[in-house]
Parts: C-alpha cells; sequence; structure tokens
C-alpha cells in the first residue's frame, strides 16, 4: 500500500513539474511577443504617415486581431494547464473571441493582397473602400464574416439536456461547447473555405502583378516589392494552415513516441499555433524597411544606454525607405 501511495505521489508531482515547465515556456515568449506588438502599434499611432497609407492600417488591424488571438489562446492554455473550471456563459465569449480572431487572419491577408493588387493596377482610380479613410469598411466586413460564421457554430448542434451554461462548471475548451459532429463538421468545412478563397486570392494578385511587371507600365521596383509582399502574405497563410496538421503530428509522435496525450497536444498547441502567430506578423512589421527603422528607433530611445545626442540625431534623421 506505501508503495502505491508513493507512486501515486511521484506521478502527480511529475505532472505538476510538467505543468510549471510548459507555463515557464509559453509565458515569457507570450510576454516578448506583446512587447514587439505593443510597440509597432505605438509607432503606427505616433506617425501620421502610417495612418494615412492603407497597408499600414490593414497591417495594424492585423497586429491587434494577432494580440488578441493569442491572448485569448494563452489563456485558454492557463485554464487547462491549471484544470480551472467555471460556468459556459463566462466561456463562451473566450471561445467566441479565440475562433473569430482565428478566422480573421487568412481574410485580412487576403485584403492586404488584394490591396497590394489595387495599388498597383489602379494607382489613379483607387475605389473608395480601398482609401486610407475608407479602409474601416474593409476591417469591418471582415470581422462581420469571422463574427458571422462563428456564432453559426456555435448555435447549431444540440447541448447536453442536463447542462446549465450558467451554472455548470467546464474547463474552458471547444469540446466544451462545440462537441457535436454538426458543429465538428460545420467548422472544418468553413476553414478549408477560408483558406482556400485565400490561397485562391493571393494566387490571383501574385499573378496579375506578375504580368503587370512585364508590361512595365509602373515603376518596376514599387511592383517588384509589391510582388515580394503577396508572396509573404502566402508564407503567412502557411504558417497559418500548420493549425490544422495536429492530427498528422499525434498519429507521428503516438506510433514513435511514448508521449502522455497532454504532451502531444501542447506540443501541437507550441509548434503550430503559438510559433506561427509569433513569427507571422513580426516577420512582415520588421521586414518594411520605414517599420523597421521607426522600431529600432523606439527600441533604442527606451534604452538607458543611449546618449542624448544620439537619440536627437536618430529623431532628426530621416527616416528609412
Amino acid at each position: 500500500m506505501q508503495n502505491v501511495s508513493e507512486l501515486h505521489v511521484n506521478a502527480t508531482s511529475q505532472k505538476s513539474m510538467s505543468v510549471i515547465i510548459k507555463v515557464c515556456i509559453v509565458i515569457p515568449l507570450f510576454c516578448v511577443f506583446l512587447c514587439c506588438i505593443a510597440v509597432m502599434l505605438r509607432v503606427f499611432a505616433s506617425h501620421r504617415q502610417f495612418l494615412d497609407t492603407s497597408r499600414y492600417v490593414l497591417f495594424a488591424c492585423m497586429l491587434v486581431n494577432d494580440a488578441l488571438q493569442v491572448l485569448s489562446s494563452v489563456l485558454l492554455f492557463l485554464f487547462v494547464m491549471g484544470r480551472v473550471k467555471f460556468a459556459m456563459v463566462f466561456c463562451f465569449p473566450l471561445l467566441l473571441l479565440s475562433t473569430v480572431t482565428f478566422q480573421n487572419t487568412p481574410l485580412i491577408l487576403a485584403a492586404m493582397s488584394l490591396e497590394r493588387y489595387v495599388a498597383i493596377l489602379y494607382p489613379l482610380q483607387r475605389p473608395a473602400a480601398w482609401r486610407s479613410d475608407r479602409i474601416w469598411i474593409i476591417i469591418l466586413s471582415v470581422w462581420l464574416v469571422s463574427c458571422s460564421f462563428t456564432v453559426t457554430e456555435f448555435s447549431i448542434g444540440q447541448r447536453r439536456p442536463a447542462a446549465d451554461v450558467f451554472s455548470t462548471p467546464v474547463v474552458c475548451k471547444t469540446v466544451a461547447v462545440n462537441s457535436s459532429p454538426v458543429q465538428m463538421l460545420f467548422r472544418a468545412a468553413v476553414s478549408v473555405l477560408f483558406f482556400a478563397v485565400v490561397a485562391a486570392v493571393i494566387l490571383f494578385t501574385y499573378v496579375r502583378i506578375l504580368l503587370e511587371t512585364r508590361k512595365l507600365r509602373q515603376d518596376k521596383v514599387s511592383v517588384n516589392r509589391a510582388m515580394h509582399t503577396v508572396m509573404l502574405h502566402a508564407f503567412q497563410l502557411l504558417l497559418s494552415i500548420l493549425a490544422f496538421t495536429h492530427p498528422i503530428t499525434e498519429s507521428l509522435i503516438v506510433l514513435h513516441a511514448d508521449w502522455q496525450p497532454e504532451d502531444i497536444a501542447f506540443f501541437n498547441y507550441f509548434s503550430f499555433i503559438l510559433i506561427p502567430r509569433f513569427l507571422s506578423p513580426l516577420i512582415y512589421g520588421f521586414r518594411d524597411q520605414s517599420l523597421r527603422g521607426y522600431v529600432g528607433k523606439t527600441f533604442l530611445c527606451c534604452s538607458g544606454r543611449v546618449q542624448p545626442s544620439v537619440r536627437l540625431k536618430l529623431q532628426d534623421g530621416p527616416s528609412a525607405s
């Protein structure tokens, strides 16, 4: 009996240590990500030229969307790790925010690619919705589409008869509220539809911009930059699609390693949800020379090691292009 008790205590201790390690991996990375996002958003808010450019407004929207997605994802991760239970009425908003922001990402990428397409092919006759002062119409449309599909997903299917959304405590996971086969099928269909449409949009804009490059009706350097930007959107879309590879990785891990189910779930969450979300906006943001220059100045000016004369030169010097 004593040996059984010792084994139980050891297993509990190992499980607790595993949870602590996972939390210590996720939280610092999350803080660094939020810091970078906050700096880039501060740059946008401090410089009017970014707010007057549709491309940068859409990118700022993507930064906010990804920050909300990662925040809700990390909160859900902490609740699951801590086995925290609360009523479904409080779980719904968090799951709703996580799902909507996840579905927003490919739609925002499509909007950014279309913005480059419009800017290159219709520089003097840009439609009103794609101007910087009207781009909120595109952003609002993206959110409405994502919210409508998500609310529909949460509404269909049958609820457990004995479950009271106001009092029944549950671990806040998707399966707790979206467990019916109809909901799972609807969610998979929507995800496939979103990513297929966005992939087609990105391919279409890339081909059209490529043809425009051959015509040489505009500055070749600007058109080439637009092509590279669209290709970067395709890479960001690929990073987002990694979130759907978890069934494959789970099968491979089960076949070749003796991992616990929670360890497999954490590996998929960290590798195919968190890391792509971290990389996508950072790669795009730090690739842009103008934005990278201002971000560098912000970090230098916030550092106590920078001399005042150096700061003055940085502030008075021309911005990178």
